[in-house]
């Protein structure tokens, strides 16, 4: 316990330092390693989560990663079918970067140049695992086909066991199913709402980064921080509008009536809502505009009530 306390005490001094692998800590500082993963699961709880747990809210978690392209032998550039015998390397993480929503810290992990040489993303996986851990909610953009099946492709591999369960919300799986925008990709979004838009990047950069250049490696981990920046904002544009999204009151204890959406208490009871059988009380969030209807049904007398075939 009183290493753990040393560590603490450095990531209070030095808070970058919770941003980087317990591995490298450990190495650095001449710390255990599993008393660095265990500072750093306290540190989360009594810098991070404090608001969330006095309020009773889910934790809900931004997310986004990086992944280094697959290298192959190929005879030509297009409609190649590529064989295992073909393949040179399969595909790793390069870096992630997450963040509570609401809150100013980012928390990411990326490869050094050596673990990208051996193609080795295992410490940042297992960073990457336990953060997921905390989660009620996971926001990430494509996220449900791609980053969230990639994280767990990776944990397999690496037999990393599997995180508690939390419900997701893909704003890419939003755009495309209940607006009508021209592109769905995050960096158009972002434009069409006036925020700042992506950095640039080439291909240039990640094969740069496959050399181990730490200048590469750096950059695309800002790349990769600000892309969760991003997406929190285009999450919280979208959210209000959205349909079939998970109750976050599920996780919330209180007694009186909360947006379902943002938690807040002032809410403005509007028309009823009516299904074909039954009719709801409906109210509009005054924060963020979200409309939601009540649980139970409002009591009519249904004796002389036909439903149409």
């Amino acid at each position: 316990m009183e290493e753990i306390n040393k560590i603490l005490e450095k990531f209070t001094n030095k808070p970058y330092l919770v941003r980087m692998g317990a591995k490298k800590i450990a190495r650095r500082y001449h710390f255990n390693e599993d008393n660095v993963r265990e500072a750093r699961r306290l540190w989360h709880k009594r810098n991070s989560y404090i608001t969330l747990e006095e309020q009773k809210d889910p934790k809900i978690l931004i997310l986004d990663i990086e992944t280094a392209p697959m290298k192959a032998f190929v005879w030509k550039r297009w409609k190649e079918n590529i064989s295992l015998e073909q393949t040179i390397s399969e595909w790793f993480m390069i870096c992630w970067s997450a963040k509570w929503l609401d809150s100013n810290m980012i928390y990411c992990g990326c490869l050094t140049p050596d673990e990208i040489r051996n193609e080795d993303d295992k410490r940042i996986t297992e960073d990457m695992a336990e953060l997921l851990d905390e989660a009620d909610v996971v926001v990430a953009y494509n996220g449900c086909s791609f980053d969230l099946p990639k994280i767990q492709t990776r944990m397999i591999v690496h037999g990393i066991k599997p995180v508690s369960a939390y419900k997701v919300i893909d704003p890419k799986i939003i755009a495309k199913k209940q607006f009508g925008f021209s592109s769905n990709k995050l960096d158009s979004l972002a434009r069409m709402f006036g925020f700042k838009t992506k950095l640039e990047t080439t291909f240039e950069l990640w094969r740069d980064c496959m050399e181990g250049k730490q200048e590469a490696l750096d950059y695309m981990l800002k790349y990769n921080m600000y892309d969760v920046e991003l997406l929190e904002k285009v999450y919280l544009k979208m959210v209000p509008y959205a349909k079939g999204l998970p109750n976050l009151n599920v996780f919330r204890s209180h007694n009186t009536l909360k947006c379902p959406i943002c938690g807040c208490e002032h809410l403005e009871q509007i028309e009823d809502y009516h299904t074909n059988t039954n009719t709801y009380d409906q109210y509009r969030c005054k924060e963020c505009g979200a409309i939601s209807r009540s649980r139970k049904t409002n009591k009519i007398n249904r004796d002389n009530f036909l439903i149409p075939l």
